[in-house]
């Protein structure tokens, strides 16, 4: 679908965007420029705040990049524009993907029935990957963010969780019980997710060039998993598909987001996981409270720029005075991190967050995270 972005949303500040590069890049390049950023993990909140519903952000990705081009400037939060898709790549491996109106997508129903099934699944080569629901939709979002905005256009490849997307083409409720009684069959299921991942990387590299890798842990958790668990089936698997996403010609950026509670398996990807010089690492919950900074930058701080947080919960609820002080708190414990500092959300903007909220976030960034007042 032609939209005609540049007749909906206005055009972009190039003063704002010089001056916010210069602040994401910061930390990468070892200076201290202006103030901590601000990554709220925006996705459909961005097309809510502009009129539009959370199923235009999904169907319509060429709207909902420019959204977030728009909100992420509106708020000053980092320079450059993402779309996510949530669920991707399971299509290409046969799941059936439900749009609706005022929800994200989400799989019909699982296209992995019985445990048989699991040895027929094939992997889509790179004509397929360009050609399947998830690449179409990936790739129109870059293409559009590339046209119309181009100083905010850093590709990427996106696969959000290796473990939970194995878990997608057979149910979650199934993918648990079989973690149990069908270990292999588990296996195969991740093996097979992130051979197609892989191949999504490199076909975002192919076309684009370099590209960054975000991906993460989301289902392998310690809410669900024990450490155990979490090494064997999500741990192993990320590294992996790292490694071979990086030869493929993605990268050197690295997004790592261990979404949910991992209290204590987050010792865990220290010593598996790649880092380069370009990685952020972010850790949502430990226990039922956010992720503290300080034991963040003291674990990661020496391999990763880290991205500390407020409660996603939080976001909804109407008290920014909260949000400013949690971030705060946040700011304080992991602003002098050896390889900088971001502040973010636990996961997902919520599309319903009050936008009090975000500025409320962005505030405690410029008032305690500014270099050289600390």
């Amino acid at each position: 679908m032609d939209i005609d972005i540049e007749n909906i949303l206005p055009p972009s500040n190039q003063k704002w965007h010089a001056h916010a590069a210069k602040r994401f890049a910061s930390p990468f390049m070892g200076t201290k420029f202006d103030r901590i950023d601000v990554d709220a993990m925006m996705l459909s909140h961005a097309a809510m705040i502009s009129g539009f519903t959370i199923n235009d952000f999904y169907t319509k990705p060429e709207l909902g990049a420019m959204c977030v081009s728009n909100a992420s400037e509106m708020y000053d939060l980092i320079p450059m524009t993402h779309w996510y898709f949530s669920l991707p790549w399971v299509a290409e491996l046969g799941a059936e993907i439900q749009f609706q109106p005022l929800l994200p997508p989400v799989v019909r129903e699982p296209c992995i029935k019985d445990i048989e099934m699991v040895d027929r699944i094939e992997v889509p080569d790179l004509k397929e990957m360009e050609n399947g629901f998830t690449g179409q939709l990936m790739t129109r979002a870059q293409d559009s963010i590339q046209k119309h905005t181009p100083d905010k256009f850093v590709p990427m490849t996106y696969t959000s969780d290796l473990t939970g997307g194995g878990a997608q083409l057979c149910g979650i409720e199934n993918f648990v019980v079989w973690s149990l009684t069908e270990r292999d069959a588990v296996h195969k299921l991740i093996s097979k997710y992130t051979e197609t991942a892989v191949n999504g990387a490199e076909l975002m590299a192919n076309r684009y060039g370099m590209a960054m890798i975000s991906t993460g842990s989301v289902l392998a958790n310690n809410d669900i998993f024990s450490d155990k668990d979490v090494s064997e089936l999500s741990v192993d698997y990320l590294r992996d598909f790292v490694d071979k996403s990086l030869r493929k010609g993605a990268g050197p950026q690295i997004l790592y987001h261990l979404c949910g509670n991992h209290e204590t398996d987050y010792k865990l990807f220290k010593e598996r996981l790649i880092f380069t010089p370009f990685t952020i690492f972010h850790i949502g919950y430990k226990g039922r409270e956010v992720f503290p900074s300080d034991i963040l930058a003291e674990e990661f701080g020496d391999v990763a720029t880290i991205m500390g947080s407020v409660d996603t919960k939080m976001m909804i609820l109407p008290n920014p005075r909260r949000i400013y002080e949690q971030a705060k708190q946040q700011l304080i414990g992991g602003r002098d991190s050896k390889n900088g500092y971001i502040l973010g959300t636990a996961c997902e903007l919520p599309p319903d967050a009050l936008p009090a909220n975000v500025y409320a976030l962005v505030q405690a960034a410029k008032d305690h995270g500014t270099y050289g007042t600390w």
